[in-house]
């Protein structure tokens, strides 16, 4: 038999290291691991999605316990080590088990800080760290209502994020000035609050706890303030502290974590630490990426037949990438301004995009990227490499999505030795070996093989994309892609199964095609409430509680927690009595701003909730969608009536338009706009669909977006009469309606399925575009007038205003 080695803690940092040691020399060590939980090897970076529905326990599961035994190791599970003899090299569990050791390593991890505050020990406190935790969580949501997260870190949201996924009411309780301000700097950290706001959560930011109150179990916090809130769950999300009493009874030597060197070894010769437990350098990892780079070197170095040629590990770039909630987030290396740096930044708050890459002498030493983290590979490698930016344009190192010819993938420009999988230290070379020689068909087949996409799972579409341009196929574009945790099926799965079987309640599709949660959640109820009534209009009955509060509430929510409300304005145009309405509600109400609109209308904010519904009756005014998947506006310029230039009746055929589609339900928001001649004052050329007055005809441009990666508009057709532009509109976004995903814009679907595709469709096929504009026609007749529900009884605006499942679904 080999050495014998024991590993304390059976957690991904020590199981990877015993990964690598099989890998390098299977035979060298008959290997013993002692695991304090009831399972084996699994990704805790994952829990959040279990929590949130979005996968199950054995979903996480990194190896089983097949793996342990084709690999020979000895696994105690639920048994953890209470005593190490250094000098006998014994351990020894909890349950009694006895073993002896020649290389010993620590692998305890850390445990969650728990504040400690006056009756923190009370029923309904906990945790959030492990599997238990979890299922303490969904448990208590099945009695309990309320729920409070004392800390607005990573885990803190993630832990929020499904308690309302549970049907909780969600407070988050942190003591900085904003959100993880740890990964974020400040601007990034309140657009992640404003997202967060949208989808249910409530934020109490520079609050101090005092004391937990109840009687046994937990019924509320008191803050230092004097405030209080009421709560029936209170999940601590604090911080961690490394896990290192063993280790410090042990003898070994001790400050923050266990010291060691850089070849993980600690203060007694045979004895090493590796991951949340151990401090090198004066730095304890807490993330995946350097916990993994930290066992591959101790892994080489009790592998090698002379350990001291190896080299040894000196720290790692720390950085995250990661979806917190749905937003995409990536930070890396040192990212806040002092007097020595400067910063390349791009902010976008309509589109959500917030871009900032920090520079000092001439090379990039920290980045944060939120709602769009394309560019995190290409920044990290060039912080890894500590590339000379001193001969580039500075707008190139941040380039827009149209910069770059035909939007091709960021892996075609990675050298093989750049890192595609950042966790798992997985390189664009290893990756195109492994499909080459392996014959390796899927991002799945790919993270069996190499482990890239295995832990966080951030580099799949990556990997996908390798994966493209490596075989020639459409890999990353045809992936399966579910439109959420809650079900296997595609977004055009969905829709053919609907027309297929007829089915026509959410409920009903979530039974039929077999959902694992019974409610469904935020992503996927809005968006089978929406194909429902796309397939077949007529007898659709709207489920209001699969509408986000946005569409409910008929305003938008702000970042203080009140409304705005945008009454409908035709085309731009308003009058006296208008303008005199909007005036006397703005001082009956104390309204703080009112504000007109980059879309010709005037926006009446800070709102409170309450008074929402008396807001709309005074105004006696339809309500603008601001807030909807639907028609936003039409913009106008004013036109030949007016203007010296203008060749064609804008204002006219704006109202025209926005009248016929006003209400109408779309994948995403719909803005359009009207100008009277080419010089487009109505800013034609970037909106989803625009119309450009010329001598005796229309031009109709589609797909444009006005945000940070500004889309100009293709030019689709031109036509003569009013009438072929409202058919022309009526078969484009009846077509976009049945064949886009749900959330995705008319410039995303556009270059997706292809302007030439969508035009033979359209403009080509006389046959279909007669059958869009038919169905468009059936579809407009079923619109419920919008300002009718605004007025409806007092009984039916309580129900619509204090219903409480719609916060949850919140955007």
């Amino acid at each position: 038999m080999g050495e014998k080695l024991v590993l304390i803690g059976n957690g991904m940092a020590g199981i990877r290291t015993l990964e690598e040691i099989l890998k390098k020399d299977a035979n060298r060590f008959e290997i013993t691991v002692f695991g304090e939980e009831p399972h084996p090897n699994y990704n805790r970076i994952l829990l959040s999605s279990v929590l949130q529905g979005d996968a199950d326990v054995k979903d996480i599961v990194l190896n089983d316990y097949s793996w342990y035994k084709e690999n020979n190791i000895t696994l105690y599970t639920d048994d953890p080590v209470i005593k190490v003899d250094t000098k006998k090299q014994m351990v020894y569990s909890q349950k009694g088990v006895v073993c002896s050791y020649d290389t010993l390593i620590f692998a305890t991890g850390s445990n969650p800080f728990m504040l400690p505050l006056p009756g923190a020990d009370k029923k309904g406190v906990i945790a959030f760290r492990n599997i238990k935790d979890c299922e303490t969580m969904i448990a208590t949501a099945k009695k309990y209502r309320k729920a409070a997260v004392i800390g607005g870190g990573l885990l803190g949201l993630e832990a929020a994020r499904g308690l309302l996924n549970l049907n909780m009411e969600v407070d988050v309780i942190h003591i900085s000035d904003y959100l993880m301000e740890r990964q974020l700097d400040e601007p990034a950290g309140n657009m992640l609050q404003r997202e967060l706001e949208q989808q249910g959560m409530r934020f109490h930011l520079n609050k101090h706890t005092e004391k937990i109150v109840g009687k046994n179990r937990v019924e509320g916090i008191r803050f230092k303030d004097g405030t209080s809130l009421e709560t029936d769950l209170v999940v601590m999300a604090v911080g961690i502290r490394p896990n290192v009493e063993l280790a410090k009874k042990s003898g070994l030597e001790i400050d923050r974590a266990i010291l060691v060197n850089d070849y993980m070894q600690s203060s007694i010769r045979n004895v090493y630490a590796v991951g949340e437990c151990a401090e090198h350098r004066g730095i304890v990892y807490g993330l995946v990426a350097p916990l993994y780079e930290q066992g591959k070197v101790l892994a080489e170095h009790l592998c090698a037949s002379t350990p001291s040629k190896v080299p040894g590990y000196e720290g790692s770039i720390v950085y995250t990438q990661l979806k917190v909630s749905g937003v995409d987030v990536f930070s890396a290396g040192q990212f806040q301004d002092t007097k020595e740096t400067r910063a390349i930044r791009v902010h976008d708050e309509f589109e959500g995009i917030y871009k900032k890459v920090v520079v000092k002498d001439n090379k990039i030493i920290g980045s944060v990227l939120f709602g769009d983290t394309a560019d995190s590979p290409r920044l990290l490698q060039m912080m890894r490499n500590g590339d000379d930016i001193s001969n580039m344009n500075k707008v190139a190192i941040l380039p827009s999505e149209n910069e770059s010819s035909e939007k091709e993938s960021p892996v075609l420009a990675m050298a093989d030795s750049e890192i595609i999988c950042g966790c798992n230290g997985v390189s664009k070379g290893d990756i195109v070996t492994a499909i080459k020689d392996l014959g390796l068909t899927s991002v799945e087949e790919i993270k069996q093989c190499t482990n890239a996409s295995r832990s966080c799972g951030g580099c799949k579409p990556l990997v996908a994309d390798l994966l493209a341009v490596t075989t020639g196929e459409e890999v990353g574009v045809n992936i399966k892609e579910p439109i959420c945790g809650c079900t296997e099926h595609t977004h055009e799965e969905v829709v053919a199964q609907i027309r297929e079987l007829g089915l026509s309640h959410t409920r009903e599709v979530m039974n039929v095609l077999g959902w694992k949660t019974d409610e469904g959640c935020s992503k996927c109820r809005p968006a089978i409430n929406y194909y429902l009534g796309m397939v077949d209009p007529v007898k659709h009955e709207d489920d209001r509680t699969s509408r986000f509060v946005n569409e409910r509430l008929h305003a938008n929510i702000q970042n203080d927690g009140t409304f705005s409300v945008v009454p409908r304005m035709y085309g731009g145009v308003t009058d006296s009595k208008q303008l005199r309405k909007i005036a006397d509600v703005a001082e009956k109400y104390n309204i703080p701003l009112v504000k007109v609109t980059g879309g010709q209308r005037i926006d009446l904010l800070g709102i409170s909730k309450d008074d929402l519904p008396n807001v709309w009756k005074d105004l006696g005014m339809r309500s603008g969608y601001a807030y909807g998947k639907s028609l936003r506006t039409v913009k106008t310029c004013v036109g030949k009536n007016f203007c010296r230039f203008g060749t064609q009746d804008s204002i006219g055929l704006g109202i025209e338009i926005e009248k016929k589609y006003e209400g109408l339900n779309t994948p995403h928001k719909v803005k359009m706009a009207v100008s009277a001649c080419p010089r487009n004052c109505a800013e034609s050329g970037i909106k989803d669909v625009g119309i450009v007055g010329v001598e005796g005809a229309w031009e109709l441009y589609v797909g444009g977006n006005g945000g940070v990666d500004l889309r100009g508009g293709d030019l689709f057709c031109k036509v003569k009469t009013t009438e072929e532009v409202l058919d022309t509109i009526s078969a484009f976004l009846q077509y976009y309606r049945e064949n886009a995903r749900y959330l995705e814009r008319t410039s995303h679907w556009v270059e997706r399925v292809g302007l030439d595709h969508i035009r033979s469709v359209v403009m080509d096929d006389g046959e279909k575009r007669k059958e869009l504009i038919e169905r468009m026609e059936v579809t407009l007749t079923t619109l419920e007038d919008p300002w009718a529900e605004i007025i409806e009884s007092e009984e039916r605006q309580k129900e619509l205003f204090e219903t409480k499942k719609i916060e949850v679904l919140s955007l």
